[in-house]
């Protein structure tokens, strides 16, 4: 066998064995996307931009479009649900150091994994209590002291907390 052909086998076997052991949803990475007047919050279906308070996003292995939803608090109930958690590859969350508690801005969206929550304070999201979110820790303490509340991160956030809300 010519040594072209041996490169070239040993090229695209290569290939093939980086790509089958690559899980491909890590390497997708997909950006927010504006929540437009007439979406329906995926969990709950009630129309996003008619309330106010934090919104998420969550993007998954098996869809193409981004699922949306009226709160962080929505956002997480779904995530959190064993069938949903090991497809969601992306989640983003308003950054409200940024935006009016009223009218999130979608050009504010932060990854949901590294924010800081507050919970516990007097703010109301779409349906009541909902986590009041923060790319920066000292933002989320501010927020907490003016609002009351704690502040926690991501890793802290379960199904208990969110029922618990």
């Amino acid at each position: 066998m010519s040594s072209i052909i041996k490169i070239s086998l040993v090229a695209l076997l290569a290939v093939f064995l980086t790509a089958c052991g690559n899980d491909s949803s890590t390497a997708i990475v997909k950006q927010a996307v504006a929540i437009e007047s007439g979406d329906e919050c995926h969990l709950c279906g009630m129309i996003i931009t008619q309330f106010p308070g934090p919104k998420g996003e969550t993007f998954s292995k098996h869809a193409e479009q981004a699922q949306k939803f009226c709160s962080t608090r929505d956002m997480f109930a779904y995530y959190l649900q064993p069938e949903n958690k090991g497809h969601t590859i992306q989640l983003y969350v308003h950054d409200m150091a940024k935006s009016h508690w009223d009218r999130p801005d979608d050009t504010h969206f932060t990854d949901a994994k590294t924010a800081w929550y507050v919970i516990e304070h007097s703010q109301q999201g779409s349906m009541g209590a909902t986590l009041a979110s923060f790319s920066d820790k000292e933002h989320a303490n501010s927020f907490a002291k003016e609002f009351g509340g704690r502040v926690i991160d991501f890793t802290q956030i379960d199904t208990e907390l969110v029922l618990n809300l």
